[in-house]
This record gives C-alpha cells, structure tokens and sequence, in this order.
C-alpha cells in the first residue's frame, strides 16, 4: 500500500504570513492537529501543531497577531506519497512524530497521521482475524477426505 492510500484527510495548510490565532481557527475549522505551513508558490516551508501553538506560542505569551512561522517547526520531515506505507512506521519511530506530510514535486499532497496508521492496522488485523473468530464461535466442519485417484 502507498503512503497516500492510508491518508484518510486531505492536508491542510496555512501561509507562512497568517497569525497564530488564524492557525488555531483554521484547524479548530478543519478538525486538525497540524498544518503545514507554506510559501507563497505552495512549497513546504514547516509544520505547525497544536502542541506548538500552545509550548512555542500561549505558553511563551507571543502575541496572538505574530507569524504563525514564528512558532513553526522547521525541520519538516516529509514522505514521498507513492512510498510504500511501511517507510512510513519507519520514520514514525525514527523521528516520534504524529504526523507526516506527503510532498510531491514541493507540494503538499497528503497528510498521513498516527491515527490513520492505526485505523488502517486495526481494519488489517479485524479482516485477517474474522475466518479465525467465526470457528471460535460456531465451530467448523472438517475437510473431506479427498477421494483416491485412479
């Protein structure tokens, strides 16, 4: 499975020049945890989180008025989104992180999170485990003995 299939919500982002506040309303809007932040022509340039805005940001009294880049994180790291999802456990561990922005040609398409790691394993691990549940429950029949050849 490639990185983009598990991303279950298209990224969000914010301009580099927005506020703070414009950047806690905005995932307050979109139900986030992040955004990326960008340049003007679209590329990556940082992550913001809510963890940020409120250690980098409330907690240092910065001015709900400054450049949410101000706050951001810089060092983004980022995935192709036609990785393989497995290079994705990779860095989540490497790096503990929660979530992973996928970057194509310097833009951003996709956000692949903790939690859709783990809704996807837990729809994996619910399929393989259904034939194993059901002869738990009901039992099953034996296989036939396979009738001699010739």
């Amino acid at each position: 499975m490639h990185a983009i299939d598990a991303a279950r919500k298209p990224p969000a982002t914010i301009a580099a020049d927005r506020t703070i506040t414009q950047a806690a309303q905005e995932m307050d809007r979109l139900a986030v945890g992040a955004l990326v932040v960008v340049e003007p022509h679209g590329r990556p340039a940082g992550i913001v989180t809510d963890r940020d805005l409120v250690v980098r940001a409330v907690a240092r009294r910065a001015d709900a008025d400054a450049r949410v880049d101000s706050v951001m994180t810089t060092d983004l790291v980022a995935l192709a989104p036609d990785a393989d999802l497995r290079e994705a456990f990779v860095i989540f561990d490497r790096h503990a992180l929660r979530r992973l922005p996928l970057v194509a040609d310097d833009v951003v398409v996709g956000m692949l999170t903790m939690d859709d790691l783990v809704v996807n394993v837990t729809a994996d691990l619910a399929r393989l485990t259904r034939p194993i549940t059901a002869q738990v429950l009901f039992g099953h029949q034996e296989p036939s003995t396979p009738a001699a050849l010739g």
